[in-house]
Order: structure tokens, then C-alpha cells, then sequence
């Protein structure tokens, strides 16, 4: 996600032997690369050197340098299957709004017929870590960043939490993905907090709803920025917290911790809210991850085992005591 996405470009890259990318080991994405970069006005004799940027688990990810400038640049290759389910077209306008408020690298290029997305290459820059995240300084700025690109504007896609689960179902029924048994418990739960959401009324923003630690980049010398809007939609507020405290493991009192930094008060309806969007988190990443194993066989991941691993902490969120509570209290 991206990620299990993108992990993000490295701070040093050592200089390519080639001019161009030779495509000897992937000549499919290395071509790619080459038109891509052709494609953009003013770059098309210009003479380059490309090195791929490993971490990146669906996409060809690449670090572009010309003979004649200083600046380097990042070039997103989607790869095959992506597009089952990123709306390319919503992620690059959710990119552009967070980079105008100041919160993520220029776009340089988006070329909408293949996908492919060249942005400034932010020098000093690291991608973040799990270890990171440890930090309460790191969670800070964090839901710093949230909170200032649920201000951004609408986006072009509104795609709920509830809709996400909807499609990844449609999917299992389409590809005949195999899922987990105890599945039909943990949907039955979904549906009740779906109706529970709905009833209270959903606080839609827009959302970046894939903070992995990698789609976070640190400077020590300047502010955190956030990066890979392919997930990104007009959702509910509380998805994007929720989400924060399930992919960085946070425990009970950081978890509160964040609550209240994120809205200004740890109120039992709001933990409510979040609790029961930390559960249909892992519900809709663990769908995600079932499907995704069906998609392609040629990404180096364990999809299925991924998705399982989710699917099975969300059935411990909802077998925890509280839930018919926080259902409740929404």
C-alpha cells in the first residue's frame, strides 16, 4: 500500500552507467521510462540518466537526472493491474492541491493516457519508517499534514470506506478470490457500522486513506511531506485518523494521544468513531490484499497473506468488549 506502493525515493542514488536506462532487466518499464520522460515538453533530446528506486511493490519507480541541471526528478511508471483500482486521474489532482497548500513535491508532468506522474525529487528528503513513527514529534506532524489536505478542496472521486468494501467485494465475486472463513462475521460487523456511520451522519473530507510510513518524507532540516495520492477520495474525517493508528501499531494511550491532537478532544463519540473506522480499515485493506494476489502474479508480495493478517486483526477489534459500545455511541 503503497506504501506497500511506493516506499518512497532514497536521499542517495548512485550515478547510472548508461545514459538512458538499457532495459536489460525490465524492458517493458524501462521503455516506459523512456517515452515518458520523451513525452515532456522541452525533454525530448535532452540527454538523461535513470536509476530505478527499489521499494516499490506496484509501480516502475524511478530517479531521472539530466546532464545540464541540478534538479533530479521522481517518475511513477503504473504498473499492469493498477488500474483495476486507482483512479489515476483523481490521485493527480489530489497531488496538485496538496502540493499548492505546501505539503508535498511539485508535480513536474502528468501524462494522463498512461498514468505516468514526474514530480520534483525533494533533496534531503527520506522516506519515513515504522521506527519513525515511534516518535510523538513524527505522529505530530503526521496528523499535521492530514488535517491540512482534509482542508484542501473536494476531489473529483467521493469513495467512502463503505464503497471501497463494495467494490473489493465485487471483485472477490468477479475473480473468484478466496477469502478467510470467519469473512461473513466480520462483513455482518461492517454492515452494522455502516448503518451506524450513515445514521449519525459521515464527516466527508478529502482523504489521503494510505499513510504508510513510506508515503511520509522527513527532513531534518525542513517540514515533513506527504506523497502517493492514489488512494486518496473524498471520505469520512475519521478513516484518515484511524488509519494512522492501525498502520503504525499505535498502542492505547498514543492512540488517545492522537484522537486529541487531531480534534482537540478524545470525547467518547469521537474514540467511538475512530475505533470502529480502525476495525473497517483492516476490513477494507485485508479485501484489498485478497484481490490484489488474483490481479497480478508478478509482484513480489505475499498479497494473500497480507490481506489475511488484516482480515484477522479486524475480527480482534470487533471481538473487543467496547465495540457494541462505540457502535452505540455513534
Amino acid at each position: 500500500m503503497t506504501s506497500v506502493d511506493q516506499a518512497g525515493p532514497p536521499t542517495d542514488v548512485p550515478a547510472p552507467a548508461a545514459a538512458e536506462p538499457d532495459g536489460t532487466d525490465a524492458p517493458d518499464t524501462a521503455d516506459a521510462l523512456r517515452r515518458a520522460v520523451r513525452s515532456v515538453p522541452g525533454w525530448e533530446d535532452r540527454e538523461f540518466a535513470a536509476t530505478p528506486v527499489f521499494g516499490g511493490l506496484q509501480n516502475s519507480n524511478w530517479l531521472v537526472r539530466f546532464d545540464d541541471e541540478d534538479q533530479r526528478y521522481f517518475v511513477k511508471v503504473p504498473g499492469a493491474g493498477t488500474e483495476s483500482f486507482i483512479d489515476r486521474g483523481n490521485a493527480h489532482t489530489a497531488g496538485e492541491l496538496a502540493a499548492r497548500a505546501g505539503i508535498s513535491p511539485r508535480i513536474i508532468d502528468f501524462q494522463p493516457e498512461t498514468g505516468v506522474e514526474i514530480v520534483e525529487f525533494l533533496e534531503g528528503h527520506r522516506a519515513c519508517t515504522n521506527g519513525d513513527m515511534k516518535s510523538w514529534d513524527v505522529a505530530r506532524a503526521v496528523t499535521g499534514l492530514f488535517r491540512t489536505f482534509h482542508g484542501v478542496g473536494a476531489l473529483p472521486v467521493t469513495k467512502t470506506v463503505f464503497d471501497m468494501i463494495d467494490e473489493h467485494l465485487e471483485q472477490v465475486r468477479d475473480l473468484a478470490v478466496v477469502l478467510p472463513a470467519n469473512t461473513s462475521v466480520l462483513l455482518r460487523e461492517a454492515r452494522a457500522a455502516r448503518a451506524a456511520l450513515e445514521a449519525s451522519g459521515l464527516d466527508i473530507v478529502p482523504c489521503h486513506n494510505d499513510p504508510m510510513p513510506g508515503n511520509f518524507l522527513t527532513c531534518p532540516d525542513g517540514p515533513m511531506k506527504l506523497i502517493d495520492f492514489e488512494f486518496s477520495s473524498n471520505n469520512e474525517r475519521a478513516y484518515d485518523l484511524a488509519l494512522i493508528l492501525a498502520e503504525f501499531f499505535y498502542d492505547e494511550p498514543r492512540s488517545m494521544a492522537c484522537i486529541e491532537e487531531f480534534y482537540g478532544a478524545a470525547a467518547w463519540d469521537v474514540v467511538s468513531r475512530v475505533r470502529v473506522c480502525v476495525a473497517l480499515a483492516d476490513v477494507k485493506w485485508g479485501l484489498w490484499g485478497c484481490v490484489n494476489q488474483q490481479l497480478n502474479d508478478s509482484w513480489d508480495y505475499d498479497y494473500h497473506k497480507y490481506g489475511t493478517w488484516k482480515l484477522a486483526r479486524a475480527r480482534a477489534v470487533m471481538a473487543d468488549p467496547r465495540w457494541p459500545q462505540w457502535l452505540a455511541a455513534l
